[in-house]
């Protein structure tokens, strides 16, 4: 980046109360040792600017090229200064040159006017190192700009392997432009491997279990591949299963937790239990969890066998909870039941029996409507009926309808809710062409990227999705080239990149009673 410096007259003077507002970021004036010096050997910088500034946030926006073994020491930090001074505690490399990018962490102290992408250049040796490579990192899945990631550029030398990325630092980090765009300055004439991180804890080393990694498949040569071309994909690798704990959050209930790929997880009570014993389980993939309920009958602990492909293990869970979890019931709906909707209970707890006799469905006049009631989980009841449009229902669920795994069975309940006229919806439909006859998994989602619909499609064809809500969707395609039936991430070590992930060009409107015709050739 070009720096402007300006030795004399600079200092810009305080403006009278109620004079133009001061939208000029800070301007640095000097530097000693001065900017872009050869032949650095101080272990002291200061920079001298026209104003007085203050440092923000400058943990997470300053990135030191070459990383140092040991943090500069910067001062003044939470305190309004025209100096700053960048104290350097690491031992520099030979013939390097060396960037403080401070991003945006150097604001003015009064309108706090920003000095974006400020750096302080210098090198080791007889001249600045003046290469650059440019390029963009999206994410895998979302396609999405992101934030809070770091460019890793290693030297390919007979030092150099993948693995490196977990326990050295690069030879060069850089930060983005724009969290879309990003540009590494003052590079030797090289080989390189370009990794991006999502650097979560400013170590610029990767840890597969809370980061994100992307990288270039080919090795690049500079100066001659200035410009990735292609998009850096980000991505969570999948983690190898971990069983890490069992808790009992309150009596007749455990929760297994695990980390990674769950598999074939499961889970079976090796303790003797007597006939009327009923266990039911569920996983909860939000928090990485196997959910086991079991009818209590007087024991003070419970040994199970854990068992995930190969690897089986026992554990004994001690029993220590006195409550059992009193049984709640909702539905997924607020007040309207749309045309895409079903009419779902909800249960906290494993349903055991339901009396189908004690459910009531009415109509805006309280005529009887006809229904059936149908348990689709241990946990959830699902309520059809022929709805008819622009109209009222109440719902009544009456005491003792619902028996879950502890014998506990549901008070009174009413539901109201309506329904809207078809002309209040809208649809797609959209002509697919698959790539090179590869399946792909075709999902609808909303503008914020809410999952609305789904189909896997194994041939070109049609599909439609209607009664809409009026709102903005985007169609993605996430291609299965394995034929596994669902997307898989990718491994940095393995060099296997995520599968890919198209969008269909445009965010598609739908409004109230209009049809969409759509083509998406997938490519």
């Amino acid at each position: 980046m070009l720096l402007v410096f300006s030795l004399a007259g600079c200092a810009r003077k305080g403006r009278p109360s109620g004079g133009p507002k001061d939208e000029q970021a800070p301007i640095m004036v000097t530097a000693n040792p001065p900017y872009k010096s050869t032949h650095f050997q101080q272990n002291n910088i200061e920079l001298f600017f026209d104003e007085y500034i203050q440092l923000k946030e400058l943990q997470k926006q300053l990135v030191v090229s070459p990383p140092l073994k040991y943090p500069a020491i910067i001062t003044p930090q939470g305190i309004a200064s025209k100096i700053v001074n960048i104290n350097i505690l690491d031992t520099l490399q030979k013939n390097t040159t060396y960037t403080f990018n401070f991003g945006n962490a150097i604001q003015d102290n009064n309108e706090r006017n920003l000095l974006e992408q400020f750096s302080f250049v210098f090198s080791t040796g007889d001249y600045i190192d003046s290469l650059t490579l440019k390029g963009r990192v999206v994410d895998a899945l979302t396609k999405t700009p992101t934030e809070n990631y770091r460019l890793l550029l290693y030297k390919i030398d007979s030092s150099y392997t993948d693995s490196l990325v977990y326990f050295q630092k690069p030879s060069y980090v850089g930060g983005t432009l724009d969290s879309l765009h990003f540009q590494l300055e003052n590079l030797q004439k090289n080989k390189y491997a370009l990794v991006a991180l999502q650097d979560l804890d400013n170590n610029y080393l990767f840890d597969p279990r809370t980061e994100k990694i992307g990288f270039y498949s080919e090795v690049l040569s500079l100066p001659t591949d200035s410009l990735v071309t292609k998009d850096i994909s980000l991505f969570y690798e999948q983690q190898p299963f971990v069983f890490k704990k069992a808790t009992e959050p309150s009596k007749g209930k455990i929760i297994f937790g695990y980390q990674g790929d769950k598999g074939d997880f499961s889970v079976e009570i090796l303790s003797k239990t007597p006939e009327s014993f009923k266990a039911f389980t569920a996983f909860d993939t939000k928090t990485d969890s196997l959910h086991y309920w079991y009818t209590p009958y007087g024991i003070d602990s419970l040994q199970f066998r854990i068992a995930q492909q190969n690897n089986i293990d026992t554990l004994t869970v001690k029993l220590r909870k006195k409550q059992l979890d009193s049984l709640s019931i909702s539905t997924n709906i607020s007040s309207v039941l749309h045309r895409r909707d079903t009419l779902f209970l909800q249960s906290n707890n494993p349903i055991t029996n339901i009396d189908a006799s004690h459910f009531s469905l009415t109509d805006r006049d309280t005529v009887a409507i006809a229904h059936t009631i149908h348990q689709t989980t241990p946990q959830k009841i699902a309520v059809a009926f022929e709805r008819k449009d622009k109209t009222s229902y109440r719902l009544l669920v009456y005491p003792k309808a619902i028996t879950d795994v502890f014998s506990i069975q549901n008070d009174s309940l009413s539901f109201r809710f309506s329904t809207k006229e078809r002309e209040d919806y809208g649809s797609i439909s959209v002509l697919v062409q698959l790539p090179n006859n590869t399946p792909v998994l075709l999902e609808l989602l909303t503008e914020k990227g809410k999952l609305v619909a789904q189909q896997y499609l194994e041939k070109n064809t049609t599909v439609l999705w209607s009664g809409l809500l009026p709102k903005k969707y985007l169609i993605r395609a996430l291609v299965d080239s394995n034929r596994n039936k669902k997307w898989d991430t990718g491994n940095y070590l393995n060099k296997r990149a995520p599968e890919a992930v198209h969008y269909y060009p445009n965010a598609l409107q739908v409004r109230a009673n209009w049809d969409l015709m759509e083509s998406f050739k997938i490519e």
